[in-house]
């Protein structure tokens, strides 16, 4: 048998070959190639993009963020004034998309486990009930949705002088909604310490009586405990301090409404369609997580001596969560970027503000897409990542 020599051509291309084997050795040789034909596929679309505008006498870059922006927003939360740079309307864009955004978030959540709950009662008019209002819905596009609220009713509301009220506080109308504006006064920012810390003191409470009824099997009032922490402490230094607020309310002077805070209709709109046909999906994701725990933990439950609420609540939800926490991403994930649908019925959202007016004036249309794209995908990753964080401590622990 021929012993092959350290130095020999057949022994170097062997000693290549099993270094190539290396499973270590591939995965990193892998990535590299990969990320080398990304930075060149980024490159020569770069470099491309850069001399076909230079070709046509456009500019780029980000040079105009600080550019005048010549025109006026219907409604913003963010103080805003016709002029103000383009950055700026590019925040006030952000701001309005989130708002909007993170409420129908939380009520869309709420709604969609109460429809999820409902549909499985065992009473035949209430399951049936929330099956329609799945059914219905989540087969329903969302644009028509959106049209409907805003062109079906709340453009069909009565005029200002003809308004819904409610305690004289809180009026509606086809201009939007209106309802009592708070002024802090001096002293208040002792009472918004006293909420932070109210809010701590409750998390605490739960952490220690849930380890209580581990150790010892006793349970704690935490609910009113907690309620009487959040609400309990905030009132005595709102009190104590002298109650440093009050109300600006709104009221009709003219032909409008002056005064308080006022929500536009396409703003109204555009919260109820998003909150109803997410929490649609919402409540098929809350169903099928409670189906998939076993019915034994119920009937466990049920032998312990816990009623039917504490069971869901305590057995059955923490459980289902296990299941319900991976769509519900990809659904809190779709109500962000489904708002961008606002543009249908004028709500000042980024994507009407910055990517549909700025877009026009400035004319750098590869850089504002580009800060759209990115301000989506930050929102996305960032509530991806929360969730995945909260999904891995409701899992399973081996032992």
């Amino acid at each position: 048998m021929a012993v092959l020599e350290k130095g020999s051509p057949r022994r170097q291309s062997r000693s290549i070959i099993e270094w190539l084997n290396d499973e270590r050795v591939r995965s990193v040789l892998y990535q590299a190639i990969v990320a080398i034909a990304v930075i060149a596929v980024a490159r020569y679309l770069f470099v491309n993009t850069s001399e076909n505008l230079q070709a046509r006498g456009m500019s780029s870059g980000f040079d105009f963020l600080s550019g005048t922006a010549g025109f006026s927003i219907a409604w913003t939360v963010l103080p805003y004034e016709a002029g103000d740079s383009y950055f700026r309307v590019y925040l006030v864009g952000i701001v309005n998309t989130l708002i909007v955004s993170l409420v129908a978030i939380v009520f869309a959540t709420l709604l969609g486990f109460i429809m999820g709950i409902m549909r499985l009662s065992k009473n035949w008019l209430i399951s049936k009930i929330a099956a329609w209002y799945v059914e219905i819905l989540r087969n329903t596009p969302l644009l028509l949705q959106i049209l409907f609220w805003f062109l079906a009713v709340f453009s069909l509301l009565p005029p200002p002088r003809g308004s819904f009220g409610l305690l004289d506080m809180f009026f509606l109308n086809n201009r939007g909604f209106y309802m009592p504006a708070p002024v802090p006064g001096a002293g208040f920012d002792y009472t918004m310490i006293a909420i932070l810390l109210a809010i701590a003191a409750t998390y605490a409470v739960a952490v220690w009586a849930k380890k209580r009824q581990m150790a010892t099997g006793q349970q704690f009032h935490t609910f009113w405990v907690g309620l009487g922490i959040l609400f309990g402490l905030p009132i005595l230094v709102f009190l104590a301090t002298g109650s440093p607020l009050s109300f600006d309310f709104a009221a009709l002077k003219g032909f409008n409404f002056q005064g308080g805070v006022s929500v536009p209709p396409a703003f109204c709109a555009l919260l109820l369609a998003l909150m109803i046909y997410h929490s649609a999906f919402m409540a098929e994701a809350v169903r099928a997580g409670i189906l998939s725990v076993s019915h034994g933990q119920t009937e466990a439950a049920y032998s312990l001596g816990l009623r039917p609420g504490m069971t869901l609540r305590l057995v059955i939800i923490p459980q289902a969560m296990r299941a319900v926490v991976p769509p519900m991403i990809s659904n809190w994930m779709n109500v962000v970027k489904n708002s961008s649908l606002a543009i249908a019925i004028g709500y000042p959202d980024l994507v009407a503000v910055y990517m549909q007016t700025s877009l026009n004036q400035s004319g750098h249309a590869i850089e504002i897409v580009a800060m759209v794209m990115l301000f989506y995908m930050s929102v996305s990753l960032t509530i991806s990542m929360a969730l995945n964080y909260y999904n891995k401590l409701v899992q399973l622990k081996e032992r």
